[in-house]
């Protein structure tokens, strides 16, 4: 397997944690690059369900390396927890097979209390998780407020830290104090408990790239999520799209060989913003429920969209993607019509490039062409075979707008409701 970039190609919430716990059987390290615990990478197995904050998905392969780069923001309470609910289910987490950046950004108490402050002084309801994501990406930008976690093994210099950031914040703790002296102590004990999983990821990351370990690199997110060319402000506060591997990660572009994309057979968002394929209520509410779109991390109730090729293509283009797999094929069996949106209508003209702006966007209404359904259903598909050729259509369609293969498809949540259409564009063995 070549190094490979999995990454979402819509707003998030494409089943690219699944992705990821495929492909990890045969990759040697999977490494997170960026984003915090505000992402939720749901994996079933069997009878087991498991939900990944910031731990990447390679965790559930007993062989697999996995990293968590210095582009990711680290909540220690939520990381800790994770590892004991994967002690608890049975996998084993230690120093050995997660290895974390000293040069990674803390989440700290504060954090939240900044957004909500921040969030009550501001116009636009953005419709963040309010998990300090945000704020704790401004402190590091900001260089004088930002504390890693080589800052916090070196207590004296966590300590000084802190007192800046909480003279700093004064106004916005106002809203929830913050006690200096119990956040010390169970820092200090958060220390002792991350020490041995703390690594230069830079010099790992290199090594195993001389080794020719194979690597998986594991995205949060989606690229209409990213903070550059995402629906701003309407986005995360991190960069999502193949570039921030890079610097996630510390690595040259020369280390990634492929770029797959993820996406939905239709498409969701969770929080505002313009979404020109949003399905009428009653269909809203039918896929909702099907595809059981809730968020993983927040369990809100994600906004359904059909297809909107327009985006993905923008998508395909910004992140050079090589190849898309394609989930959730099964939420349509039942449906006999199938709308996919091939162009925008504005201002009486169509367009089929994406646009920066927002009220541009939020008066473009969709152009669509209607698909047969194919009405049988898909979940226990298990080879190119049993796929229905009206599915197969669907997937062809949608390969010949965007000029990218979709050689992958998912007809279920389980690890095992994976089907290859075309081997030669994907190596899964």
């Amino acid at each position: 397997m070549s190094n490979l970039v999995i990454l979402g190609a819509q707003w998030g919430d494409e089943s690219k944690g699944k992705l990821t716990d495929v492909f990890a059987e045969n990759a040697d390290i999977v490494a997170r690059y960026q984003g915090g615990d505000n992402a939720g990478h749901t994996i079933v197995l069997g009878d087991k369900t498991f939900i990944l904050h910031l731990i990447p998905s390679g965790i559930l392969r007993p062989e697999t390396i996995n990293v968590i780069g210095n582009g990711v923001v680290v909540n220690l309470e939520t990381l800790f927890g994770e590892i004991d609910r994967l002690h608890a289910q049975g996998i084993a987490v230690s120093s050995e097979n997660l290895k974390i950046s000293d040069r990674a950004h803390l989440i700290l108490p504060y954090h939240k209390t900044v957004e909500q402050w921040e969030q009550m002084g501001s116009g636009t309801k953005i419709g963040t998780t309010a998990r300090g994501i945000g704020p704790t990406y401004a402190d590091k930008m900001n260089r004088h407020a930002g504390v890693r976690i080589g800052d916090l093994l070196e207590f004296d210099n966590f300590r000084k830290k802190l007192d800046y950031n909480l003279d700093t914040k004064a106004d916005a703790l106002q809203l929830g104090g913050v006690d200096r002296h119990i956040l010390l102590d169970t820092y200090r004990g958060y220390a002792a408990r991350l020490a041995p999983y703390v690594t230069d990821t830079v010099a790992f990351m290199h090594e195993a790239l001389a080794a020719e370990k194979r690597i998986l690199f594991e995205g949060a997110q989606g690229t209409m999520l990213d903070i550059d060319f995402g629906t701003y402000p309407y986005v995360t506060s991190s960069n999502c799209t193949a570039g921030a591997v890079c610097t996630g990660l510390g690595i040259g572009p020369k280390a990634i060989a492929k770029v797959m994309g993820v996406s939905k057979a239709y498409v969701t968002r969770v929080g505002g913003g313009p979404f020109p394929t949003e399905m009428h209520p009653d269909l809203d509410e039918k896929i909702r429920d099907i595809g059981q779109e809730y968020g993983a991390t927040t369990q809100r109730p994600r906004r359904c969209g059909w297809l909107d090729l327009v985006a993905l293509r923008y998508a395909a283009r910004i992140n050079g993607f090589t190849a898309i797999a394609m989930t959730k094929l099964d939420v349509f069996d039942t449906l006999d019509e199938l709308q996919v949106c091939v162009a925008y209508r504005y201002q009486g003209k169509e367009r089929t490039t994406f646009p920066s702006s927002l009220q541009v966007l939020d008066e473009c209404k969709p152009v669509y062409e209607t698909l047969p359904g194919w009405q049988q259903p898909l979940t226990e598909a298990r080879a190119s075979e049993d796929i229905p050729q009206r599915t197969r259509d669907y997937v062809a369609y949608v390969e010949a707008y965007l000029n990218v293969p979709i050689p992958i498809i998912s007809v279920g949540p389980d690890r095992a409701q994976i089907v290859t259409l075309d081997a030669s564009h994907v190596n899964l063995r």
